[in-house]
């Protein structure tokens, strides 16, 4: 059954509980310092840092969706998933092409 410290909805989905945000929280605050200080005292290069930076966000995404938003492969949750994935694909299109136009469209330029 669930644990008595999980506060559910009406569906009866588990919202997390106070030790499922803690560990969030401090999951969130370690993957901003870290980016934070690699900014602020640059030690690498800086297209190293830049790709550090990138993927720490993108871990931090991932953490937030786990912790804050508890999106997982659970039954309850199978929908939002998939509304998720479809939202990212999208938007990964979206930008993809408009990025590919546009350089498209510089190359063109130049060419004339």
């Amino acid at each position: 059954m669930y644990k008595q410290s999980q506060i559910h909805s009406s569906a009866g989905t588990s919202h997390g509980s106070s030790r499922s945000y803690m560990i969030g929280f401090i999951v969130s605050v370690v993957l901003t310092v870290i980016p934070f200080a690699l900014v602020m005292y640059p030690s690498l290069p800086r297209h190293i840092t830049a790709w550090a930076v990138i993927a720490l966000g993108v871990v931090q995404v991932f953490a937030h969706l786990k912790y804050f938003l508890h999106l997982d492969t659970a039954q309850e949750q199978r929908w939002n998933l998939i509304a998720l994935i479809f939202s990212v694909i999208i938007i990964v299109l979206l930008v993809g092409l408009s990025l590919w136009i546009m350089n498209s469209i510089h190359h063109n330029m130049l060419a004339h």
